[in-house]
């Protein structure tokens, strides 16, 4: 029988939906996913620059766990870029401490210690919650 999986923890929204090539419109992109998790993985090993076992200390799992995470994104961003494709970044196994948001009107990624009913940026009401609500 499988381990149960645990939950990720990620300290951070990214501040982007996820990219796309140059003059090839959105409609004509398959796009490649990148997990939430698998994006804390990429901004932890190669952007802060911490070991791997840091890194798996921060997001509460284990250094061999983060090291098939942190090869899974990779080979994903890596496939993107060889084969033309987007990179949509959602989804995933994780937690947060706090709530994330974006705002459909501003296009604000908002993070709140609290529930947030509209958009700081522009009032709007018109925002979705981007983690889970259970903690």
């Amino acid at each position: 029988m499988p381990n149960r999986i645990r939950h990720r923890r990620i300290t951070m929204p990214p501040p982007m939906d996820g990219y796309k090539p140059f003059g090839v419109p959105r409609q004509e992109l398959e796009p490649v996913v990148l997990l939430f998790e698998e994006f804390e993985a990429i901004r932890l090993a190669d952007y802060e620059d911490l070991s791997q076992e840091e890194a798996a200390g921060k997001m509460d799992i284990s250094r061999p766990t983060f090291t098939r995470l942190h090869d899974k994104a990779r080979r994903k961003i890596a496939r993107a870029f060889v084969e033309g494709k987007a990179i949509l970044i959602r989804g995933g196994t994780y937690v947060t401490d706090d709530f994330w948001y974006k705002c459909h009107n501003c296009n604000e990624t908002m993070v709140t210690m609290k529930p947030a009913r509209q958009c700081r940026k522009c009032d709007s009401d018109d925002i979705v919650q981007l983690n889970r609500e259970e903690k």
